[in-house]
């Protein structure tokens, strides 16, 4: 069994996706500490100017190590009608936005209070929509007590996972050897980016995975799958 897992992030890239497609199990790993500045809260569009950031403005005053699932949104700030805003802007005329439409306004008309959740709201019709079958579940569920690698190892062995299924970038963190000491076999997600067609003149990759939904719909699994 290959097992998966990443933090929830907010409108995450195709990336994202293609980890959750070639796995049996996918963790959100909501139980761990919450990192400013990164995709947490965040993610990018593509406009007529450009990348554009959409944000999730979140409480981080004197809260300096709490838990991703335990931030909460700042709604004192109006992000929700902002971000809307900026999709149908950009995206009212691509040709499958319209499928997506009352998703999206619902999400934005609902009074979110944590992130994790609205999170995990976006990436679960995500998965759905494209017809991906791998059940998710979350790290908090499961009450995992260790750290870094050996919380990963944690997890696999709480869902009987023989492999792990990494970001690439797990090569700078994972203490390889302990997955081998643990009979588990670690495995690097190698990603490359599928060019599609977009709006707005010329491609530009590693834009939030609605950028793809928006423009090319029921096809997007197939695109995502084939990374030309």
């Amino acid at each position: 069994m290959i097992l998966s897992c990443h933090q929830p992030q907010y409108l995450p890239w195709l990336g994202y996706f293609d980890k959750i497609q070639k796995s049996d199990i996918f963790v959100f790993l909501d139980n761990v500490q919450y990192k400013k500045r990164e995709y947490q809260n965040r993610n990018q569009i593509k406009t007529k100017d450009g990348p554009q950031w959409l944000t999730v403005p979140v409480q981080t005053k004197h809260k300096y190590e709490q838990l991703l699932c335990d931030v909460k949104i700042d709604n004192s700030l109006d992000w929700r009608r902002s971000n809307w805003h900026a999709l149908e802007v950009n995206y009212g005329r691509a040709g499958h936005f319209d499928e997506h439409r009352a998703f999206f306004e619902n999400l934005y008309a609902k009074d979110w209070d944590g992130l994790a959740a609205l999170n995990k709201s976006v990436i679960q019709y995500v998965i759905k929509y494209l017809g991906i079958g791998t059940p998710v579940d979350s790290d908090s569920r499961l009450s995992a007590e260790f750290r870094s690698t050996d919380r990963i190892i944690e997890i696999c062995r709480s869902f009987n996972a023989d492999t792990y299924l990494s970001g690439a970038g797990g090569r700078a963190y994972l203490e390889e050897e302990k997955f081998s000491g643990n009979n588990i076999t670690l495995v690097y997600q190698d990603f490359k980016h599928p060019e599609y067609g977009q709006l707005f003149g010329d491609f530009i990759p590693y834009m939030s995975v609605i950028d793809l939904l928006f423009n090319h719909g029921k096809d997007s699994i197939n695109i995502l799958k084939k990374k030309e």
